[in-house]
């Protein structure tokens, strides 16, 4: 088995060894900066729930803003539509 992890190393160039290298260490680095923003929006979501902000609205204020317009009006007609068939509304 070892062997033919040498036989890998020998065929990738010290250039393709680097280049793989620099790749995986700036995954890794990204990985770091998500993690960190993650943190970051958790806790501006437990500040706006300190100040009486529901945060399960928000998060959908958050999802509809991110689509788009015309889609989500077709969205929330359908959603009218099963809603009075069904005598919800």
């Amino acid at each position: 088995m070892n062997d033919a992890r040498f036989e890998h190393h020998d065929i990738m160039t010290a250039t393709a060894m680097g280049r793989l290298r620099t790749i995986i260490e700036r995954i890794e680095r990204l990985e770091e900066d998500k993690k960190a923003v993650l943190e970051d929006i958790k806790e501006v979501f437990a500040e706006a729930k300190g100040e009486g902000y529901d945060v399960k609205v928000l998060r959908k204020v958050i999802r509809i803003r991110k689509q788009d317009r015309a889609k989500r009006q077709e969205e929330e007609a359908i959603t009218d539509l099963y809603l009075t068939a069904l005598g919800e509304v």
